[in-house]
């Protein structure tokens, strides 16, 4: 190389190497250490109302993915319910180990106080495994092919004792603030367990307001929920990304959702239709994936208005 001695190339080599792999350890220790504690509250308007209705306000938690000992989690959790929510929907992956469902169930005891429905994640049912993360970024995780490992029938009963609605591949209606909620939900797409076809009817004109909840937003099911007319369609499972690029943002959502979708509210269309689409990117991770970058762990607050 002209006017740059082999010696002097090595050594400029070896310095950009070097703050490459420390720019890459900065990144982990960050998503490591900070942001996969850093809890944010996102809040959405949603146009999905009939006209002269008052606000509804649905605070949509998802992903939670309890450890035992996540006491800064387990107490955020527990300080959302100072938004005295209308509703609660929670979208699954609630636990990791059977020894969590009590804690989960303590981080969520003041929010089964208000009116909620639930559908199920993969993690309510099956322990997560050891692999390489590196793969999630281009092949979606499997279904699990062995035995049900979490006391999943523990953490339902909890939560149906405390009046929530179990939306496992069925339809409910709930009576909120004076205005009657239609819902319907499906076990987890991830799994391939969902149901819908058995369920598909036209959403009822008469309710004030028809819901779909999911775990996973596979798109067969947002396209099926969306072409029946339910107007808001809920779901987790993506993490947002998890670990996101800034101004490119997530790289996957572990399932044929667009990566433009990870997170947040969107429209959703099916031929002349569409729906409002949140997806939250939820509060937790895996055990052996626990980092985020650019991807805080959230709730959500919909303030559901007119359209």
């Amino acid at each position: 190389m002209p006017g740059v001695s082999r010696l002097g190339f090595l050594r400029t080599a070896a310095l950009g190497a070097g703050l490459v792999t420390a720019a890459g350890a900065g990144a982990v220790a960050w998503g490591a250490g900070y942001e996969i504690r850093a809890f944010r509250l996102r809040r959405f308007q949603v146009p999905v109302l009939r006209s002269g209705q008052a606000p509804l306000r649905v605070l949509h938690v998802s992903d939670i993915h309890m450890i035992p000992g996540q006491h800064a989690k387990k107490a955020w959790i527990r300080s959302l319910a100072d938004l005295q929510p209308d509703l609660v929907i929670d979208t699954g992956d609630n636990i990791t180990s059977a020894g969590a469902v009590p804690e989960v169930i303590e981080a969520l005891e003041p929010l089964l106080e208000f009116p909620g429905a639930f559908v199920l994640g993969s993690n309510d049912y099956y322990a997560p495994r050891p692999k390489n993360p590196v793969t999630y970024l281009w092949r979606p995780s499997r279904a699990h092919t062995k035995p049900r490992d979490l006391p999943t029938e523990q953490l339902t009963a909890a939560f149906r004792t405390a009046g929530w609605l179990d939306l496992t591949n069925t339809r409910g209606r709930l009576h909120v603030d004076g205005r009657r909620l239609d819902l319907v939900g499906v076990d987890d797409p991830h799994l391939r367990r969902d149901r819908y076809l058995d369920l598909a009817a036209p959403a009822d004109p008469v309710a004030d307001l028809s819901v779909g909840v999911t775990h996973a937003p596979y798109r067969r099911v947002l396209d099926a929920m969306t072409t029946d007319g339910h107007q808001l369609l809920i779901a987790g499972h993506t993490h947002g990304g998890q670990l996101c690029v800034p101004f490119v943002g997530a790289l996957t959502t572990n399932c044929d959702l667009p990566r433009s979708m990870a997170k947040g509210l969107h429209r959703w269309e099916r031929g002349r239709r569409s729906s409002w689409l949140h997806v939250s990117a939820g509060l937790g991770t895996s055990p052996y994936a626990p980092v985020r970058f650019a991807c805080a762990p959230e709730a959500t607050l919909l303030e559901l208005v007119p359209a």
